[in-house]
């Protein structure tokens, strides 16, 4: 009795552990880009817009042709690390590829949002490794180039990715007046410096020694002291340059 007893609570207990796995991985998700759905992106499907109520509670604005710019540029920046590390996961194998190449299509869905609701002509072209921008494209060549040569050169790239990402959307935010513009970016940032430390931990316990290639040393460390980020629940009316 005593013997069937235990199996039954260890049984318990290894199913808790089981059904709590979902919402774990859920909620690193909802960390890395905020107000999304996890479960939409795992199945395929693009965030909808009553999925979150947090830009549709911003007024909207007309737009100037920075903000124009800045939204079609940095969709397709977000195309380009996710391609990136879905070519790298394909030759490294390394998890960190695969799950943050995840977190880049949610960032692209975010912005595809601003696309959408100001009529804006997606620049996004749907083939893997191929962008309208030539500046971008030349950029993804060189990456993918770069990260097949070594697994530390491929680590290293998805860093220094994340630098860029963080220096290009801060530019743009320093040009942009609408605030649900402004309540994307920054959310970006944030997810941005996430992808950042976790690229860099995974060098330390690769025994890699990583320095900040587009960052000051003082943001980078700055960066690299925070545990984690969320995003923001509501409209920032903060620029940051």
């Amino acid at each position: 009795m005593i013997k069937y007893t235990y199996v039954l609570i260890i049984a318990i207990l290894a199913g808790l552990i089981i059904a709590a796995f979902p919402l774990y991985s859920s909620n690193i998700s909802q960390a890395i880009f905020p107000n999304t759905h996890y479960d939409s992106y795992r199945k395929g499907e693009h965030i909808k817009d009553h999925e979150n109520t947090s830009i549709n509670s911003i007024p909207k604005s007309d737009l100037n042709n920075d903000e124009v710019d800045a939204i079609l540029y940095i969709r397709e920046e977000e195309k380009l690390a996710r391609d990136v590390y879905l070519t790298l996961y394909e030759k490294w194998n390394l998890p960190i590829f695969k799950n943050i190449a995840s977190s880049e299509q949610i960032h692209m869905d975010a912005v595809k949002q601003l696309i959408d609701r100001y009529g804006l002509k997606d620049s996004v072209v749907g083939e893997i490794g191929k962008f309208t921008n030539p500046e971008l494209q030349e950029l993804y060549n060189k990456l993918v180039n770069k990260g097949s040569k070594s697994l530390e050169e491929a680590l290293q790239v998805g860093a220094s990715i994340e630098e860029v990402d963080i220096v290009d959307i801060k530019k743009y935010l320093s040009k942009v007046d609408n605030q649900d513009i402004q309540f994307i970016f920054n959310n970006l940032i944030k997810g941005s410096q996430n992808h950042l430390r976790s690229f860099v931990s995974t060098m330390k316990k690769y025994g890699i020694t990583y320095s900040p290639q587009y960052l000051s040393q003082e943001e980078f460390n700055r960066i690299i002291s925070i545990h984690i980020e969320t995003g923001q629940k509501g409209a920032s009316h903060d620029k940051r340059g």
